[in-house]
């Protein structure tokens, strides 16, 4: 038995000894090469005490290369082209779809845009003083505040302020208006101050009942200018300056609202009793309205006594 265990021991060296690697050096034949190894030192030139600059060797990465073709700035796609060109730009250049700077006001139409160009838009106000305009010029939607001051606006049409819904002052100061169309100011539901001093008005047309402030000094409304208790519904009327107009009365009613009224220099020759006040009613009190104007008339208000007992203070004007 235990010469048979020593039998398997020597076979089990013996092919271990068999499957150990050659200890010997190879040999490689050179002339297996196309090119002998000699040779590569003259082809080459190399140097071995050549030495290398640090500063002119670039490590990079190798990418992988992708079937991708490369697209160059001369053959850019027609379709992006036009694309591109299609863009409707703004006048500094920006694209109408970003974002606007605060405050600036952005026509919507070619002739908004030209009246912004010719004018100065801010936020929701058009300044527009004189630029020798004769006629009012188109005005953008969002609008609440014009001033066309010192030009040379002959008429107002029905349709110079028809889409403007949130137009809240009107001042036409100093223009040569001789006449308004009678619609002209009608649909404008936001107008609280409306100016036309200075201008050559004859008459004047329907004005809406939400105004707080009505200048129209300086005209020449005359006798027939102002239509039959044109005021009497104007509630929230607070001024109403009607200074050098040639008038000859008073133009009655007028809302409890008003606070100031000025009628200096025109042709008024008398006022009556009820003109302000309520000869029926003597509790009656008209508190707002601390502020009448009468000087440079034809009348003596001493005539009058009563007519002044509800208001707070005398009107200003000739008393003898």
């Amino acid at each position: 038995m235990k010469t048979l265990a020593n039998v398997f021991l020597g076979l089990f060296i013996f092919k271990a000894v068999l499957a150990a690697p050659p200890t010997a050096a190879i040999n490689y034949d050179t002339d297996t090469y196309e090119v002998d190894l000699e040779e590569l030192d003259s082809i080459y030139d190399y140097d071995g005490s050549l030495s290398i600059d640090q500063g002119e060797i670039e490590i990079g990465t190798v990418l992988p290369v992708v079937n991708r073709p490369i697209i160059s700035p001369e053959h850019v796609p027609e379709e992006e082209e036009e694309a591109e060109e299609s863009t409707p730009k703004l006048i500094d250049g920006s694209s109408p779809q970003g974002p606007l700077s605060p405050g600036v006001l952005v026509p919507e139409t070619s002739g908004d845009i030209s009246t912004c160009i010719l004018c100065t838009c801010i936020r929701t106000t058009v300044y527009c003083d004189d630029h020798n305009l004769d006629s009012v010029p188109p005005l953008p939607r969002e609008t609440t505040h014009v001033y066309l001051r010192f030009n040379r606006i002959t008429k107002i049409n029905k349709n110079d302020f028809a889409n403007l819904n949130k137009l809240q002052k009107l001042d036409l100061t100093s223009n040569i208006i001789e006449a308004i169309d009678e619609d002209a100011f009608r649909s404008l539901s936001t107008l609280n101050e409306l100016i036309l001093r200075d201008n050559r008005l004859r008459q004047l047309p329907e004005l809406p009942n939400t105004l707080n402030v009505i200048d129209v000094s300086h005209n020449r409304l005359g006798r027939k200018g102002i239509k039959h208790e044109a005021f009497k519904d104007m509630n929230d009327l607070h001024l109403l300056y009607l200074t050098d107009n040639s008038l000859d009365h008073i133009p009655i009613p007028l809302p409890d609202s008003l606070q100031a009224l000025h009628l200096q220099d025109n042709n008024i020759q008398e006022m009556h009793e009820d003109t302000f006040c309520k000869m029926k009613d003597f509790s009656y009190s008209r508190r707002a309205l601390e502020d009448i104007r009468l000087d440079g008339n034809p009348i003596n208000l001493s005539k009058t006594p009563q007519a002044f007992m509800c208001l707070p203070r005398i009107p200003v004007g000739r008393l003898v």
